[in-house]
């Protein structure tokens, strides 16, 4: 039986700007804020349930990478006091953030960023002021790190629910890395991952890696889009499988994993290559309800084909109801969503700016 729907926000970030849908009546109807930042890229949005704040990643032609944050639902924000920056003498400078991800019940204050170049900060005050992962930042092999099409960007952070120590990070073209020490060390977690644009096919790091995700009550199966395939690994990162086996495409950004369900995920492939849209014109969400073994088509009251989208690395999410809400956005400004593990799909707008993220929380 269902469990009673909640508040449910969804936070979409865009090339111009942050924009606030919400839904108090089961998803069936939308209310939306915005634009946020009007005219600014905003890379990522997300809610912290803790201290019931909205997070922003703004990335300010005139201010620079910043971090917002909004305590009444997005009606103000304000902007860290101390914004993340690299220390002095590193030569290096913050050009982009990618990501914000609150912490865990076990650190009530703390906020995690990825930024590019790619590197971790944290803060202990609710995002008011940064410290740099120095184990990330000195790492031996970092002056090796070379970036992806979109640059060198920490763009996936897994904080272990059960134990904020064990932490998983993403960064494009380098790959996956652990920690189990609370990020005083990190190793990477790139077995079996291929690299097919380097001479070694499967380096110890080098992977073009696009997103990481899992399901918070299953914490050691992980999945990831890859440039060069989907994966899965079922022990924490130690090792990999490829599980694209009857996709159309081993090329996407995004990938998403059902709230109820740890075995079914979603995914938007994509034709490789400099096009990256839709295979064939056909656009679709493709799940899997045996944790990527077979993979089953749902386009149902999506566009025909020909369509030609392209769906970023954080365009699609899922939320926590049941059934669990599937939400993709596109590059070209449509924000299509389901209210049942994407058998059937709506559109809640088709006007907004290129969407850059995705993400959602019951509010």
């Amino acid at each position: 039986m269902a469990k009673k729907a909640s508040s449910v926000a969804l936070m979409v970030g865009t090339a111009k700007g942050a924009f606030l849908f919400t839904s108090r009546d089961g998803r069936r109807s939308w209310k939306v804020s915005g634009p946020h930042f009007k005219g600014t890229p905003v890379f990522h949005l997300s809610y912290d349930p803790r201290n019931k704040m909205f997070l922003a990643g703004v990335n300010s032609f005139q201010w620079g990478p910043t971090i917002a944050r909004s305590f009444d639902a997005g009606k103000t924000w304000k902007r860290s006091k101390n914004q993340p920056k690299f220390p002095k003498g590193s030569g290096l400078s913050v050009k982009n953030v990618w990501h914000v991800e609150p912490g865990t019940e076990d650190e009530p204050d703390a906020v995690y960023v990825g930024v590019d170049p790619a590197v971790l900060f944290k803060s202990n005050d609710k995002g008011e002021s940064w410290t740099v992962n120095q184990a990330l930042l000195n790492h031996e092999t970092r002056e090796k790190w070379a970036p992806g099409f979109g640059g060198l960007c920490l763009h996936s952070i897994m904080i272990d629910p059960k134990d904020p120590r064990k932490q998983h990070i993403a960064i494009s073209a380098v790959g996956t890395l652990f920690t189990n020490d609370g990020g005083l060390s990190w190793k990477f977690q790139n077995k079996h991952v291929r690299a097919d644009f380097l001479p070694n096919k499967y380096p110890v790091y080098g992977q073009c890696v696009h997103k990481i995700v899992r399901n918070p009550e299953r914490p050691n199966v992980i999945y990831q889009q890859n440039h060069c395939g989907q994966y899965r690994s079922d022990n924490n990162g130690e090792d990999w499988v490829d599980m694209q086996n009857n996709l159309p495409s081993s090329f996407g950004f995004p990938i998403a994993v059902d709230a109820n369900d740890p075995n079914r995920v979603y995914t938007t492939p994509l034709e490789d290559g400099g096009n990256r849209v839709s295979p064939k014109g056909r656009f679709a969400v493709w799940a899997s309800d045996n944790a990527g073994k077979h993979w089953v088509e749902m386009n149902k009251g999506l566009p025909k084909p020909p369509v030609y989208f392209t769906v970023l690395r954080e365009g699609m999410t899922a939320d926590s109801e049941d059934p669990c809400g599937i939400y993709v956005g596109t590059t070209t400004g449509q924000l299509f969503y389901s209210r049942n593990q994407g058998k059937e799909w709506s559109r809640i707008t088709d006007v907004l700016p290129p969407i850059l993220s995705v993400s959602t929380s019951a509010v």
